[in-house]
């Protein structure tokens, strides 16, 4: 995802808040606008960091662990990802948490979007 409105719809969805980041998902079904409109079947996602994470340097190493993490958590699942458009949102601990820990918190984020 790259565009404001996509990242907007995905605010309205669900919530996760695990200790390595905020997950945010709209599932494919309830997109609307402009998200629905270029919907493919699949997990769409999109990274965020804000600047009081730290400076641009700190918040695009943030971004790379988060993308690292999700193609391990998704992999470790066997690729089974809901539909819809994930945000994640990296905190001041994402870039200091263990990996194999913030691979854990994508995991259960994604296992936590699959219940009712």
């Amino acid at each position: 995802m790259k565009k404001r409105p996509e990242f907007l719809a995905a605010a309205r969805g669900r919530k996760v808040v695990r200790p390595g980041l905020v997950a945010q998902l709209v599932p494919a079904s309830d997109e609307g606008g402009e998200v629905g409109k270029a919907t493919q079947p699949g997990l769409k996602v999109g990274y965020t960091v804000t600047k009081k994470v730290g400076n641009a340097v700190v918040r695009n190493r943030t971004k790379r662990r988060l993308r690292a993490a999700v193609q391990q958590a998704s992999q470790a699942r066997g690729g089974a990802l809901p539909e819809g458009a994930l945000v994640l949102i990296g905190r001041a601990g994402t870039r200091s948490r263990p990996f194999q820990a913030l691979v854990d918190d994508v995991g259960k984020a994604l296992q936590a979007f699959n219940r009712p």
